[in-house]
């Protein structure tokens, strides 16, 4: 059974794609510091979320309980 060549990793940056095996090590690292930039994100946007449903969460918690208190003349 044979298995297709592997294909060379390939970079895609702004419209326009590169050998990442061919490039310097330093732009090697800005790809890696930049991949774990974006994983960084990611975690933090899906921790946002985790908030905002707990807070949500707690003000429809706090609406309900305030129900039953009458609120202070305006």
């Amino acid at each position: 059974m044979e298995t297709p060549a592997q294909q060379p990793p390939v970079l895609t940056f702004e419209g326009k794609r590169y050998d990442l095996n061919a490039l310097p090590d330093d732009v090697k690292e800005l790809v890696r510091g930049m991949q774990v930039a974006d994983a960084q994100l990611r975690m933090h946007e899906d921790t946002l979320k985790v908030l905002a449903v707990g807070r949500q969460a707690m003000a429809a918690k706090l609406n309900d309980r305030l129900q039953t208190i009458p609120p202070l003349a305006d």
